[in-house]
């Protein structure tokens, strides 16, 4: 399931507004270009991809070396190839000027999610804290925001809650416009029994997020628990409702049987659990 919820992360960091290494000249250079092009191969034909990125490392000089590698990364995820996509990211950041930290940051950033999806969660705190560290020498609060949300993952695999909890609390305040960072936040009180935080806090990412099903999942288990059976068969049929077919209406429809729902619209399939930091 890990894997499953990384690539898109991925996938959607690598589009053109969050993880681009080009410079804000409005004409793109022959490198970038080439860029947009191997990106666009990777997602449609992973496996040419490396061969044409490799290729084009042997070619490049200096800080040209971070197009190829990022185009490498965006193959081996689409491959699940999660540690040689690490390795790539990370190299893509060591190529990087270091006069443009916040491209460094994603491209830690994108590492840290890839030791993620195989939950390697040392070395993914240990990429995340590199993520963190260009965020803030960027000086990007929103950047350094969505570091700490990954953070807080990397953090509840290794059994730290205590220093989550405080990486949540920073998301919060630098991404406020980010709903994992409240949904994660939800997901934790919960977990640590502060029902009525996680109830705020599950508000406020279903009002920056309304259609998101891992969302609407952790509302009905937060009510269920705090004993409000109506809202909570509420929240899971919306899930059912209005993403059928993804793994949290699965999850959904096996907690409505659980409440007496007609069996029709319970499944007797093993779900895996709510989404957790």
């Amino acid at each position: 399931m890990i894997a499953a919820f990384i690539l898109p992360l991925i996938a959607q960091a690598a589009s053109a507004d969050m993880f681009d290494l080009r410079a804000p000249d409005p004409s793109p250079s022959l490198e970038e270009d080439r860029l947009t092009l191997c990106l666009d191969q990777a997602r449609s034909d992973p496996s040419t991809a490396i061969v044409t990125a490799s290729v084009w490392l042997g070619q490049a000089l200096d800080a040209e070396r971070a197009y190829p590698q990022q185009c490498l990364g965006m193959a081996y995820t689409r491959l699940l190839r999660w540690k040689a996509a690490e390795d790539a990211f990370l190299a893509a950041r060591r190529d990087a000027l270091e006069s443009t930290p916040s491209i460094r940051a994603r491209l830690a950033s994108m590492a840290g999610n890839s030791a993620l999806a195989e939950g390697r969660y040392a070395d993914a705190l240990a990429d995340l804290d590199l993520a963190a560290l260009d965020a803030a020498t960027a000086l990007d609060a929103a950047l350094a925001g969505d570091v700490q949300i990954d953070r807080a993952r990397a953090l509840v695999g290794l059994d730290r809650a205590g220093e989550a909890a405080g990486a949540l609390a920073d998301a919060r305040r630098d991404a406020p416009q980010n709903p994992d960072g409240w949904l994660l936040s939800a997901t934790l009180s919960r977990r640590q029994g502060d029902l009525d935080g996680a109830q705020s806090y599950i508000r406020t990412a279903a009002g920056l997020d309304p259609a998101n099903p891992a969302i609407g999942l952790e509302a009905g288990v937060i009510a269920a628990l705090a004993g409000a059976d109506d809202a909570a068969r509420k929240s899971w049929q919306s899930v059912v409702e209005t993403s059928p077919d993804s793994p949290e209406a699965q999850t959904a429809r096996d907690y409505l049987a659980q409440l007496g729902l007609p069996s029709t619209t319970a499944s007797t399939a093993t779900a895996p659990a709510p989404a957790t930091p």
